[in-house]
């Protein structure tokens, strides 16, 4: 299954505008093409390939030693960490891109109700480790819903998904599910459900995983997602 033509290029509209290129920068690039854009005083040095097209952002000196890199080469965290060392560079890390432009298929959950009381997120993340919570970043999106087990008269939260506007026209999904009921496919119902909301709003679905969380990349692909890149990103410290 691929991604329709008009869906791809106004994904690549977004990021070009959320990279700060021209609009149509991504779009008329050839394939396999690298674009370089050069920023006086940058907060971070990343690495994009989107739909075979590559952009690297950074100063200038960053830009010159990455000339001669390959794509597996900047693919790997490890290779921008080299580069802003000397600097201070912080990683943060490699992510996964996908995306997706049809509506999913919803059949009835007769045995769990869908919820959107920010409360229930809390209680949600409270059941959850740490650094899944910070990577899903659940309760800071714009529109939230929870799937919820009231069968026993009381309510028992077991997993949400939610979105929020990226560049006016993106969707950024994340999706977090309690440990306990994992591998269900619990997440990929209730990411279904946020999914069909933003595309009913006119947005396109985005999933950035993080790389190596697997979970979250299986989820995303039964949910009816489309890899499309990635994203290698390394902050810079303020001037």
């Amino acid at each position: 299954m691929d991604l329709d033509p008009g869906t791809i290029a106004i994904i690549q509209l977004a990021w070009s505008r959320g990279l700060g290129l021209d609009d149509g920068a991504l779009a008329d690039a050839d394939a396999n093409e690298r674009i370089y854009h050069v920023t006086a005083e940058p907060r971070q040095v990343s690495f994009v390939r989107l739909f075979g097209r590559e952009v690297f952002c950074g100063p200038e000196w960053a830009a010159d030693y990455v000339r001669s890199k390959s794509l597996t080469e900047l693919t790997r965290g490890s290779t921008l960490m080299r580069l802003s060392h000397d600097v201070g560079g912080r990683a943060l890390g490699t992510e996964l891109l996908y995306f997706a432009d049809t509506f999913p298929t919803l059949f009835p959950a007769e045995d769990y109700a869908v919820g959107e009381d920010p409360l229930l997120v809390s209680a949600l993340e409270r059941l959850c480790p740490p650094d899944d919570v910070s990577e899903a970043g659940l309760s800071a999106r714009d529109s939230v819903f929870t799937l919820v087990d009231d069968s026993a008269g009381e309510e028992r939260v077991l997993s949400g998904a939610g979105y929020s506007l990226s560049e006016g026209i993106l969707a950024d999904m994340s999706v977090l599910t309690a440990p306990s009921v994992r591998c269900r496919g619990l997440g990929s119902y209730i990411s279904a459900v946020a999914v069909e909301d933003a595309m009913a709003a006119g947005l396109i679905p985005q999933w950035r995983v993080e790389s190596g969380n697997v979970g979250a990349a299986r989820t995303a692909v039964s949910s009816g997602f489309i890899a499309a890149g990635l994203r290698a990103s390394v902050a810079l410290p303020a001037a």
